[in-house]
């Protein structure tokens, strides 16, 4: 087995897309169920780590920037690292992500 990184971006600006409060919780109640699923099917390569949302930004001229790019919508809200036999079988488990019930998109790359 390899080891894929999924990196899981959703729009966390624009109002109107966000969900609501019940929404959040049965998505968060989706993704809690998914990663057991994973766990159990060992495809998990590390265990699940929460990750600051905001960040930092480090610019080519050396200036820090706190957060995530304003100029974009779109940012990352988490990533994990599972194991698959190749890219088809990662996407396979990708589908299963439950950003993407909320319009959010899974960047899926291979260990080299």
């Amino acid at each position: 087995m390899k080891e894929f990184l999924l990196v899981f971006r959703r729009d966390y600006r624009t109002k109107e897309l966000q969900p609501t409060t019940e929404q959040m919780n049965l998505h968060l109640k989706h993704w809690r169920d998914w990663y057991i699923s994973l766990a159990a099917e060992g495809k998990l390569a590390m265990p699940v780590q929460r990750w600051d949302p905001e960040g930092r930004v480090l610019r080519q001229n050396l200036t820090v920037a706190n957060g995530s790019y304003a100029e974009v919508k779109e940012s990352i809200r988490g990533i994990i690292i599972i194991k698959a036999n190749d890219y088809d079988h990662a996407v396979a488990i990708a589908q299963r992500a439950p950003v993407l019930e909320l319009g959010g998109t899974v960047e899926i790359r291979m260990a080299v």
